[in-house]
């Protein structure tokens, strides 16, 4: 049996859902898009095995966003899979007015229901009281009150279920009367229509798929004539609410001025004043930025040194050969690469959530809502861009609330262009080549100067980008900010753990599995090449050999030859004459390449290629650098204009694996993810080459 779980955004239905299922859950995509369908399993009181479906939260069966267009396909298509036996709506109760329009829809399609109504635990906080019987009567449906937050009532609702299923519902209203010729026309061609779900099919007949293009075609011809689809909407909008307005008067009782509202109200003055709201709204997302950055660093230190142990482990206690270098260099390195970003997305989901719990969320989209749209963007992109800050995986799964497909697109194209965490080891390296450490102006470290210019440009990156994007990306979605700013109030921590939990396994079972494989794939690049080349890098040159070199020197030149000789390395040779304009030789080549699996591995492979050990400081790193000569010119490597090249490459540049992979699981498509490497990898391109040209 398929119960559909349903209800405005805010109403409670996610707590709800979890008091229902529990563990019972699994999460994946309804067809064809990429908003989530999370299920769930109850076992009813007779013993009987239901399954819950979480429909996005919807205001109304005229949809305005790709959730209540998913939530009207399912509930207007009779032989969908995912058709409900029962619908289990869930309603603020301090709120019934504007929730009740979406359950008198459904009364009207003759879908059995079962009202939940939430935050009673507010509404006798404000004084006031709902009839419930009364209530019930007149809409003919069964309604429990159920608590979000501490599960009261669940048990209650689940009892109730068998009883709702098989209870009639009363017509909420005469919807024959908005459009009698349509309605009775549609209803000879399709009989197992009621007046209603007729009627919704006059309305939207050109998206639902489970018609055939035949049937559209006569809906088309029957609507011709006399049948204003908007009209007809706000006609009947208008209608049900006046008939909610009359029964809610009667039901529903307001015994004393409503206190918490003014408490609300009060704090709102503030967090939604346009100057002294965003400066909290900055300072909040300030620490946002920095919790992740700091609360994170011990537990990715931690998953770091864990799995380096590990792999060190089975280097020493494990066989040598193909199977042990393939565990230690390639499986190893990739579920690191996986599990090291837990933390992060902890943090971020478990800050975020907190947020939306207590009602802060709401108002900080809000506030910046008319300044992203004219760059194309949402006013919840906001939250998204500065995640990228701390990494952009986490940023993009944040994009999820963005309902507008164009938007949250775009918020998708552009986060990466925020410089993250994983560029700090590049920036820091190569602006240690060219400032030195006591540079400064006035009391500012140059440095840090340096550094703040680098985060800024991919901030204007970020939104110029946004603002072409919105110019070139077509769509017929109206964009609307329609949310509600609840009233503030306690989170529930046990609801903010579950949902963190929940996403946190979706990165690592989805995101995860492109990872895994794609580290897997670069060590096989890394570690072989043609026999031949690979066993003539093992022979330490003749020059070296009257040197006095300890093994761990000797290593690390075999070590170099051989990526030299490998097929990376050969690839590093083949793009040479590509990035020779922007400064770079072969060995630069090889670590752009590396470090896709991860920016930060652009310093590891560098010292690696430059034979110093990964033991030595980094102050031996910038001196070998220094001192790195190109043997064809005579000169320096690592010029300042070669410098300043790869910082300029490297804000710009898609040089992130996970981000490709977590962009392919939020668009459920390698189209828009190879898109997104090409466009910013031209950038970083073009923006190189203009540094180093103008430098050198």
């Amino acid at each position: 049996m398929i119960l559909a779980l349903i209800g405005n955004p805010n109403a409670g239905k996610t707590s709800v859902f979890n008091h229902l299922t529990g563990m019972r859950q699994k999460t994946g995509n309804f067809p064809g898009v990429t908003v989530d369908k999370k299920t769930g399993g109850l076992t009813l009181p007779d013993g009987t095995e239901a399954t819950i479906i979480d429909l996005p939260g919807a205001y109304s069966l005229y949809p305005n966003s790709m959730d209540e267009r998913i939530a009207t396909d399912i509930l207007c298509n009779r032989n969908s899979a995912s058709y409900p036996a029962l619908a289990l709506y869930v309603a603020d109760v301090n709120n019934l007015e504007r929730h009740l329009l979406l359950c008198s829809q459904l009364i009207d399609l003759e879908i059995p229901v079962l009202l939940a109504l939430t935050m009673t635990d507010i509404a006798e906080t404000n004084g006031l009281h709902c009839a419930m019987q009364s209530l019930a009567e007149e809409l003919g449906v069964e309604i429990v009150q159920v608590n979000g937050r501490t599960g009261s009532g669940i048990t209650e609702l689940i009892s109730r279920i068998p009883a709702a299923k098989l209870r009639k519902s009363k017509r909420f209203s005469d919807t024959r009367s908005f459009a009698p010729q349509t309605v009775d026309a549609l209803k000879k061609i399709f009989p197992d229509e009621n007046d209603y779900s007729a009627l919704l099919l006059a309305h939207h007949h050109q998206r639902f798929d489970f018609i055939n293009a035949s049937q559209k075609n006569e809906i088309s011809r029957i609507t011709t004539t006399g049948f204003n689809s908007l009209q007809l909407q706000v006609q009947e909008t208008l209608a049900r609410y006046e008939k909610i307005t009359a029964l809610l008067r009667r039901a529903v009782t307001q015994e004393k001025k409503n206190e918490q509202e003014t408490f609300t109200e009060k704090i709102d003055k503030l967090l939604t004043h346009r100057v002294f709201g965003s400066l909290i709204f900055l300072a909040v997302l300030f620490f946002v930025f920095q919790a992740i950055f700091a609360w994170a660093t011990y537990p990715m230190e931690w998953i770091d040194s864990g799995f380096s142990e590990l792999g060190s482990l089975a280097k020493t206690h494990l066989p040598h050969g193909v199977i042990n270098d393939l565990l230690t260099e390639g499986i190893l390195p990739g579920l690191s690469g996986i599990c090291i970003f837990i933390p992060q997305i902890t943090i971020l989901f478990a800050l975020i959530i907190f947020l939306e719990d207590v009602g802060y969320m709401s108002r900080t989209i809000f506030l910046s809502d008319s300044i992203m749209r004219k760059f194309g963007l949402n006013g919840r992109s906001i939250v998204s861009l500065f995640s990228g800050l701390a990494c952009a995986v986490p940023a993009i799964m944040t994009t999820r609330t963005i309902t507008n497909w164009k938007e949250r697109l775009i918020t998708i194209m552009v986060t990466p262009l925020m410089s993250c965490s994983a560029r700090i080891p590049v920036y820091t390296i190569l602006v240690a080549l060219v400032i030195p450490g006591d540079s400064s102006i006035a009391f500012f470290d140059m440095r840090g100067l340096l550094m703040l210019g680098l985060y800024m440009l991919g901030v204007f990156a970020a939104l110029i980008s946004a603002f072409v994007l919105k110019k070139i990306i077509k769509t017929n979605e109206q964009s609307y900010l329609v949310m509600e700013l609840p009233s503030y109030k306690i989170p529930n921590w046990k609801n903010i753990a579950f949902t963190v939990f929940e996403k946190v396994k979706i990165f690592v079972t989805q995101a995860g599995k492109v990872i895994f494989i794609i580290s897997i794939v670069l060590w096989f690049l890394a570690s072989y090449g043609p026999k031949k080349a690979m066993g003539e890098a093992e022979n330490i040159p003749v020059s070296l050999t009257n040197e006095t070199l300890t093994q761990e020197q000797v290593n690390d030149i075999i070590a170099a030859r051989k990526m030299q000789a490998s097929y990376a390395g050969q690839l590093g040779r083949f793009i040479e004459p590509v990035i020779e304009p922007l400064g770079f030789d072969w060995k630069i080549g090889i670590a752009l390449i590396t470090s896709f699996a991860a920016r930060e591995v652009f310093v590891g492979t560098i010292a690696t290629l430059y034979s110093v050990g990964r033991e030595q400081s980094d102050e031996s790193i910038l001196e070998k650098m220094r001192s790195e000569i190109n043997p064809q010119t005579g000169l320096q490597v690592f010029t300042p204009a070669v410098v300043f090249s790869l910082l300029i490459f490297y804000v710009f540049a898609m040089q992130c694996m996970s981000t490709i992979a977590v962009v392919k699981r939020e668009t459920k498509s390698w189209k828009w993810a190879g898109i997104q490497f090409v466009y910013m990898t031209a950038l970083a391109y073009v923006a190189s080459f203009i540094t180093y040209q103008l430098m050198s």
